[in-house]
């Protein structure tokens, strides 16, 4: 089997809203399984989700999980970045990305001569989204 390299988030108890909310927005098949089903039914939070795994159909792997019972709150996560040159694509994911969330970077054309943008979705992550231009 080929390394992969995947962004893996943690969340506070919302884990499977956020990720529903990016298997919407990306699309692909998503799995969930729970501290319950993982770890037994008599785990102190048996619905939270202790592994989830969202592989879309343009190869993308987004993987998170709540925090472990007896941790305190989710830890500071990283930003999550797409690229690409499929311009619509992307500008859809942006879109519904920022549906709840907050725009730091408008989606628009930057110095280096790509479309940038960033967000913070409604779950605190923050994403960025660079459309690379055809070399002229």
């Amino acid at each position: 089997m080929a390394s992969r390299l995947n962004p893996y988030l943690t969340f506070d108890g919302n884990a499977r809203e956020a990720m529903e909310f990016y298997s919407g927005v990306l699309g692909g098949e998503l799995t969930l399984s729970t501290f319950g089903e993982l770890g037994g039914p008599d785990a102190p939070t048996p619905d939270n989700i202790m592994h989830g795994q969202l592989v879309s159909q343009r190869g993308y792997w987004l993987m998170g999980a709540d925090t472990a019972p007896g941790t305190e709150g989710a830890p500071a996560n990283s930003s999550v970045s797409i690229s690409g040159d499929d311009g619509d694509a992307l500008r859809g994911y942006f879109e519904g990305l920022a549906d709840g969330g907050q725009i730091t970077v408008p989606l628009e054309k930057q110095m280096w001569g790509d479309e940038f943008g960033m967000l913070t979705d409604r779950f605190g992550i923050t994403w960025m989204i660079n459309i690379g231009q055809p070399e002229g």
